[in-house]
């Protein structure tokens, strides 16, 4: 990204993220001893952006290392292969007879438990993959809003004490809503993002714990972000009072 030197304060939040190429980067750190406004912008970004890896992060489900450790405890290990090179008839001959289908036994047992275990983590990668792909797309569309040459940041406070940011690109139409401090809300209820466009609220997505969220919609023509405690699921207007109106940033 190429900017005037007259711009140099719009690059806070791409030298937050590291997307400045080594001369403007080299530019921005001479620049930023001298600027007060600038220092603070570079902490409150690298802060939000410390709050979106963490909300994007993913942790295996707790089940998982006990059904792996239970399926692979039920597998019946293979008895050692015994070669004979002169087989004689009696009682070991028998042993050995009875011994082949067991052992046949034992071996379609082993695959079809592995092939069970392989299937289900198969179908528990792919979730994860998924779930990784989405997270990544999350974060590339956050990050493009906090990276955008006119990015502009708010903070304010809730009515329950959550602090927040909201961080808004005039040129992309989008913005990110940052959280910190959010308590849990009660059971079957959920914190709802609201874009006041001339005092019509239109659902703008959820915020479900500390974290980042891209805003849903376009912030075009919408003058503030609002928050409310809603039933889980949503809402298509407001029913409570916000816990916060922010104006959008210019």
């Amino acid at each position: 990204m190429k900017q005037h030197h007259s711009d140099v304060h719009a690059l806070a939040a791409a030298y937050a993220l590291n997307a400045l190429d080594p001369a403007e980067r080299r530019a921005f750190a001479d620049h930023l001893p001298h600027c007060p406004t600038c220092r603070e912008q570079v902490a409150e970004f690298e802060a939000t952006a410390a709050r979106l890896a963490d909300s994007a992060a993913q942790s295996p489900p707790p089940g998982m290392k006990q059904h792996v450790l239970a399926a692979v405890d039920g597998v019946r290990q293979l008895p050692p292969r015994v070669t004979d090179s002169a087989p004689t008839a009696g009682f070991g001959s028998v042993l050995r007879r009875r011994a082949v289908p067991l052992a046949l036994a034992a071996s379609v047992a082993a695959a079809a438990s592995f092939a069970g275990l392989a299937a289900w983590q198969n179908q528990q990668s792919d979730q994860y993959r998924q779930r990784a792909i989405q997270a990544q797309q999350r974060l590339d569309d956050v990050s493009a809003v906090l990276a955008a040459p006119d990015a502009r940041a708010v903070h304010g406070r809730a009515s329950n004490g959550a602090t927040t940011t909201v961080v808004a690109s005039e040129r992309q139409n989008r913005a990110a809503f940052t959280a910190a401090g959010l308590p849990a809300p009660a059971p079957g209820r959920t914190y709802q993002l609201w874009l006041d466009h001339d005092g019509t609220m239109r659902p703008a997505g959820f915020i479900h714990q500390d974290g980042t969220v891209l805003i849903d919609g376009d912030t075009a023509g919408a003058g503030a972000v609002g928050l409310t405690l809603e039933p889980a699921g949503g809402s298509p207007s407001p029913t409570t009072a916000p816990l916060l109106l922010m104006a959008l940033p210019t």
